[in-house]
């Protein structure tokens, strides 16, 4: 389908999601250009039809265009929503080593691993179904991380870091190397974020209560 629009649109992005961080950042951008732009032309586009273009551009732009808690399936492409996670603290750590994506994705060989590697995505879903925040955190899981600590161990050094200040789980986001921690207890989180801004393991330190 071709659009006739002859005028352009000046874009200026401010940056608060760190660049190379396994966070999907350039894919929330771009999620985020395609909705305004079907807005600002009145395109008509559907949701389903924005994801279709969005995969295009990243397995991640489906997603970030959808939003909310969702099974990904396929390269990304294919999205199932889920109900909300359950109420929870969650701390967010990104040390200052950088990852490329692509280095991952070719050094990681999933044949090789061992089953205990795959997260139990259905227990998973149930845990986010019956809101059991520690259920969820105990059947998290992130195979890109078998290939991404050895070549980083500090990512390894936060994770232990969040789980012995009180965080029921901690795992690398994406490919890295942020890593984020999962917190039941206010206080325990913005302890374990303020020793983590001291022990110089981490560049970046958030936090988002209440979520």
């Amino acid at each position: 389908m071709m659009f006739d629009i002859k005028e352009g649109v000046n874009i200026r992005i401010k940056k608060f999601i760190p660049v190379a961080a396994g966070m999907a950042g350039g894919s929330s951008d771009a999620a985020a250009v395609l909705f305004g732009v079907n807005k600002m032309f009145s395109l008509g586009l559907s949701m389903e039809e924005l994801m279709k273009r969005g995969v295009r551009l990243g397995a991640d732009v489906p997603y970030c265009l959808m939003r909310g808690t969702a099974l990904s399936e396929g390269i990304g492409e294919i999205l199932t929503p889920l109900d909300p996670v359950p109420q929870c603290q969650v701390l967010i750590a990104k040390p200052s080593v950088s990852v490329s994506t692509k280095f991952v994705y070719e050094n990681l060989h999933v044949n090789q691993l061992p089953k205990t590697a795959h997260p139990d995505i259905d227990r998973l879903m149930r845990a986010i179904e019956d809101r059991d925040l520690r259920g969820l955190a105990e059947n998290m899981g992130n195979i890109l991380e078998t290939v991404t600590i050895p070549a980083h161990p500090v990512i390894q050094d936060i994770k232990d870091k969040m789980m012995a200040m009180g965080a029921v789980g901690a795992m690398m986001s994406g490919s890295g190397p942020t890593v984020f921690g999962i917190f039941e207890d206010r206080e325990k989180m913005f302890a374990a974020s303020e020793a983590l801004k001291k022990s110089g393991l981490a560049k970046t330190v958030f936090v988002f209560t209440d979520l």
